[in-house]
């Protein structure tokens, strides 16, 4: 590396924090990162690059980390897989499997993994300030990187087109490649195709639409069955914003509808907000829009959401990055910055005459079986009524996970909640509650340990959630420093990062204005 990226590297170590590295998300071993990139699976390994810097735990010197589980839950960090340079640096993109060899790039003993990236080029290149696509490929399973001479593959000498995720369309006239990429700050998708990775035909683009007042960003486009319906296929397009999600900040919204191959057409009921509606002008108007889009998450920490390549029995898991562009660079973690979020299976179902998403994580894979379940706490062998009162659950435990499932009946109660993380006098801690009133499910974390190393992180997230049957069904993940919270089998979605005091550790679950009959309510370990 370069003198200048030397110069990056931090003059003393920060006090550590490790109290807050999870137990079951990966972070880097004692670096930056951001945006998963280049999810594929390999020869029995998922493969997670990412945007990392190498030289300190701030956002800079763009390169793709590197790291390989077998269950996505236990990961391994290898050498930085393609570095920056002082002439490019290597931003976001994907890996696909070129089993065909169509790149020229593969050996006789097996197929490259081609990496597609953006090339971010410096004041040293003669591309310098302009963004385009490029390639580096892989013939040992993706361990080192070698680039492509004929970098960049495609440009349309703008300085915001970036994020291509690449992969194998079948056609009517054949195979090809498809890349999905975005000119960011125009709110546009634009599809190529290619037939050997390395020359590009434009196709079209599709944006802007929804939300569409930040930046678009890491984009994926994939196809799923309806209710697994193979005569009901849908294709998803997820397209990620900062600033302009829902709840402030990042947020990755989708949409879905049809794709031929050449251009990308959504559903009449995915096309919900209004264009156009100024946030500034019309504040309010402006946030009723954004709550009739399909977002992939209500939180404030699920951003950069892309899906693995070649996953195995043809499943579609997505991971995101679990964190903010409000606040990234200052999260009081050391030496490390920034984790992702778990990864989470998506399927597509029908709701009210529209295909929505679902997402369910991944708490389990091969080898990764009930031996990781450290203890479960089955606590209703029946139901049971709480009114007015509070039951308190399994402390957190340190060096784990937890993993609560409920199953609530609101009854008379005007709220029920769980407190997570929470003080021994009950001022602290994470609220998770639903409001039957309003039915809306809110994620506060206004009280939940350290907020006050940035003014925007003390925040309340909410989603519109109506209940099946009457019956609320949650799963929430608490690692050390992070919630998530699927509602209703994963439809509702809510992510938030929490960074709580090291003495605070009670759980408890509570019903407010009345009683509400908890049917199911289990506490689980991961480690």
């Amino acid at each position: 590396m370069t003198s200048a990226l030397d110069a990056a590297r931090p003059e003393t170590t920060p006090a550590g924090t490790s109290r807050f590295r999870p137990a079951i998300h990966f972070t880097a071993r004692d670096t930056w990162l951001n945006d998963p990139n280049g999810l594929v699976f390999y020869e029995g390994l998922y493969h997670l690059f990412f945007q990392n810097n190498p030289y300190g735990n701030v956002w800079g010197n763009m390169s793709w980390g590197h790291a390989t589980s077998s269950d996505l839950l236990h990961w391994t960090e290898h050498p930085v897989a393609i570095a920056c340079d002082d002439a490019e640096d290597i931003y976001s993109g994907s890996v696909v499997v070129d089993y065909g060899n169509t790149s020229g790039f593969s050996t006789a003993d097996a197929p490259a993994l081609v990496a597609i990236y953006t090339s971010a080029y410096k004041a040293a290149s003669e591309h310098s300030g302009t963004q385009a696509q490029s390639l580096a490929y892989s013939t040992d399973a993706g361990m080192t990187w070698r680039k492509y001479e004929g970098n960049p593959v495609l440009t349309r000498d703008s300085t915001h087109f970036r994020d291509p995720k690449v992969f194998r369309y079948d056609g009517d006239e054949g195979a090809c490649w498809i890349m999905v990429a975005v000119e960011a700050q125009h709110q546009k998708v634009v599809f190529y195709r290619s037939e050997d990775l390395t020359s590009w035909d434009f196709l079209s683009d599709f944006g802007p639409a929804n939300a569409d007042a930040g930046e678009w960003e890491c984009p994926d486009l994939f196809p799923l069955a309806v209710d697994g319906d193979p005569e009901n296929i849908k294709w998803v397009l997820i397209v990620n914003i900062n600033p302009g999600g829902v709840a402030g900040g990042s947020g990755g919204q989708y949409f879905v509808g049809h794709f031929d191959g050449v251009r990308f057409v959504p559903d009449a009921g995915s096309l919900a907000a209004p264009a156009g509606v100024s946030a500034i002008a019309e504040p309010e108007a402006a946030a009723a829009a954004l709550r009739q889009c399909q977002w992939l998450d209500w939180g404030r920490d699920c951003y950069a959401s892309v899906s693995f390549s070649n996953a195995p029995d043809g499943r579609r898991i997505i991971i995101g990055w679990m964190n903010n562009w409000d606040y990234a660079n200052e999260l009081p973690t050391a030496p490390w910055r920034s984790s992702m979020t778990l990864a989470r299976e998506v399927r597509l179902t029908g709701v009210n005459g529209s295909a929505c998403l679902i997402q369910r994580p991944v708490l389990a894979g091969p080898g990764a079986g009930d031996e990781r379940h450290a203890a479960k706490d089955q606590m209703t062998a029946e139901p049971f009524e709480l009114r007015n009162s509070a039951l308190r659950l399994p402390d957190a435990v340190p060096g784990s996970a937890q993993i609560i499932e409920a199953e609530i009946q609101p009854g008379s109660a005007e709220r029920f909640a769980f407190r997570l993380f929470g003080s021994r006098d009950g001022s602290q801690g994470t609220l998770l509650s639903y409001d039957t009133t309003s039915a809306q499910l809110i994620l506060d974390r206004r009280q939940s340990g350290n907020t006050g190393f940035h003014e925007k992180f003390p925040s309340v997230a909410s989603a519109p959630l109506v209940l099946d049957d009457g019956v609320l069904k949650l799963q929430i993940v608490v690692d050390h420093c992070s919630v998530e919270v699927f509602a209703q089998g994963g439809r509702v979605v809510l992510t938030d990062l929490i960074f709580p005091e090291t003495e605070n550790s009670e759980n408890w679950i509570s019903a407010e204005g009345g009683s509400a009959t908890i049917l199911k309510l289990a506490v689980s370990t991961l480690t």
